[in-house]
């Protein structure tokens, strides 16, 4: 190595978008590094070729700068369009064992789409998902309502759903048994109260959080990077910026239905089998069963929407 740097392999636990902050494996020590330049030009068609959760190989001689040279290879990652579209894709962390979704009936409203796409992203790579209801102790008798039937929507296809309140505290208790020696991704929506959560589970953090605009009920930005926080109960807790929407990537037109896990289910007794688009096709048991009452009219919309972004061919292959 160049001035007597030294390989070193460790854990990207911070990210600013310029600068990493890793967790060296020999020492524990916390290096600040760059990405090598040469690293930028692998085809890595992406916002961040580094992601918190990323195992990486560090050149580093205890002083002086330090740079990651290369990722070692991922079991796994959430990935999203990128708002960029010249980068193509964001990978919001990477290496997780579970994704902590945290979504609002109102104050702001997190729309059934944005959950939707979101859960399709996570079955595409195995993350399991357990979807928070935050704000419970705001809600009216009629939201309180909404609540619970869209829990038990989830609930029905097989997803872990918690109601609660991180500003109370009311409910949060039983998430430290889910999230117990676990990698997990906290992410949702602007306001939807993932700092606030992220201050009721490590109070000594303090991390800021925001009123909710009140003209547009919609949240504000508060987190500007992704960092990795130890839990007292064990395993890891990523805290990532809010997200205005899920733009699906890299996925196959024909698979689309493999991740709502009612509709592959239900695509088993279709008459053509892996090639039926559930659109149009007669003899569609998936459409037979939306008719039924057994897909949900919101989850059979949200798939229609993701082809309808195969449609527009403005992906390209994933990292």
């Amino acid at each position: 190595m160049q001035n007597g740097n030294v390989a070193r392999e460790g854990l990207v636990v911070k990210s600013t978008g310029s600068w990493y902050t890793v967790c060296l494996r020999d020492t524990g020590e916390r290096v600040d590094c760059k990405v090598k330049g040469s690293f930028r030009l692998k085809g890595i068609r992406s916002t961040n070729p580094v992601a918190v959760g990323d195992h990486v190989v560090v050149e580093y001689a205890g002083e002086g700068p330090a740079y990651i040279k290369d990722i070692l290879e991922r079991r796994n990652y959430i990935v999203r369009k990128a708002s960029n579209l010249s980068k193509q894709s964001h990978i919001l962390a990477a290496n997780l064992d579970c994704v902590l979704l945290m979504v609002t009936i109102a104050h702001p409203t997190t729309s059934t789409t944005f959950i939707d796409r979101f859960l399709a992203g996570a079955e595409a790579y195995r993350v399991p998902v357990v979807l928070a209801f935050n704000k419970t102790d705001l809600y009216s008798g009629e939201e309180q309502a909404l609540l619970r039937q869209t829990m038990a929507l989830y609930e029905g296809i097989g997803y872990t759903c918690v109601a609660l309140s991180a500003a109370s505290g009311a409910g949060t208790d039983s998430l430290f048994g889910m999230l117990q020696g676990k990698v997990t991704l906290l992410s949702g929506n602007s306001g939807v109260g993932k700092s606030t959560l992220v201050n009721a589970l490590l109070p000594h953090l303090n991390v800021r959080t925001a009123e909710i605009s009140a003209a547009h009920d919609t949240g504000m930005h508060t987190t500007t990077f992704s960092e990795m926080y130890s839990l007292p109960c064990g395993g890891s807790l990523i805290d990532t910026p809010g997200i205005k929407g899920f733009g699906t990537f890299d996925f196959e037109r024909r698979e689309v239905g493999h991740y709502f896990r009612e509709i592959f289910a239900a695509s088993e007794e279709c008459r053509f089998g892996g090639n039926c688009t559930h659109t149009h096709e007669p003899g569609c048991a998936v459409r037979q069963a939306l008719l039924e009452g057994r897909i949900a009219e919101s989850r059979f919309n949200s798939y229609l929407s993701m082809l309808e972004d195969q449609d527009e061919g403005k992906y390209r292959a994933a990292y």
